[in-house]
């Protein structure tokens, strides 16, 4: 089994698990209630600068221990302070040590959106995103059969969530655009053998229209890298493992978003 198809395994058991107490129901029709979130794409585009989608990510299947220790409060108010566009929130808890409870932390501390980062597959997360206080999800492509891919979409947006549509290659890059989605994530680490090619963001770009927001993720570590993909079109960047191994986060950060700036 590849490691997606192992986290899904183990996602699909937590899913069960969520429903068998219950109240689903009750819970969409909470999460309906509230307002709509903060609009991702919105704060991408009026960043004033590069923006970054700063993550807070405790480890991960291909790094493994990168920050165990982190101050989820103190991190996310360092990254917003520092000119993050939105903060990313990784909730996985069997493979990347988070929590919901980060997200929610997280509210307690920013005003600018925020991402949950996980492994849905099924509306009930999108109700625990949504009443957690997360503005926007993460859909991956490569984790959804289409169907389920456009319903979770659907739901997410009639949530007011903002969606974030991964892909890692050209077929899924077809398969979101059918959703005609406002923002694209191009995944440069290849899920065969884990390893990242920056490369895979400037090739996917080409096939995705100019006004649709392209988000770069995974080995983005330098203002140089930044650099490269701004000049192969790519929009925004998602940035975790190396703002979160930084021994100066704040200035890293800093220096991420002034890349490319007049």
């Amino acid at each position: 089994m590849s490691v997606l198809d192992t986290i899904l395994k183990t996602k699909t058991q937590e899913v069960e698990a969520l429903k068998a107490n219950g109240g689903l129901t009750e819970a969409r029709r909470r999460a309906l209630a509230l307002p709509a979130g903060r609009s991702l794409k919105t704060a991408l585009r009026t960043a004033g600068r590069t923006p970054i989608i700063a993550e807070i990510k405790r480890s991960s299947p291909s790094a493994g221990s990168i920050n165990s220790l982190v101050d989820v409060k103190a991190q996310a108010a360092l990254y917003q302070e520092a000119g993050a566009a939105a903060v990313s929130v990784l909730t996985d808890r069997t493979y990347f040590q988070g929590d919901l409870e980060d997200v929610r932390q997280a509210r307690t501390v920013l005003n600018i959106p925020i991402l949950r980062k996980d492994f849905i597959i099924d509306p009930i997360q999108l109700y625990e995103t949504k009443l957690a206080g997360a503005d926007a999800a993460l859909l991956i492509v490569a984790a959804l059969e289409p169907e389920l891919l456009r319903l979770l979409y659907t739901e997410a947006l009639d949530l007011g969530l903002s969606v974030l549509v991964e892909t890692h290659n050209e077929e899924e890059v077809q398969t979101a655009l059918t959703l005609n989605p406002s923002i694209i994530g191009v995944n440069n680490r290849n899920l065969s053998d884990m390893t990242v090619n920056l490369e895979t963001c400037a090739r996917l770009r080409t096939l995705i229209p100019r006004d649709t927001l392209v988000i770069g993720e995974s080995g983005i570590n330098s203002p140089a890298d930044v650099s490269m993909l701004l000049n192969a079109g790519i929009n925004g960047f998602l940035v975790g493992s190396s703002l979160m191994r930084s021994d100066d986060p704040d200035g890293l950060l800093k220096a991420l978003v002034a890349t490319g700036s007049a």
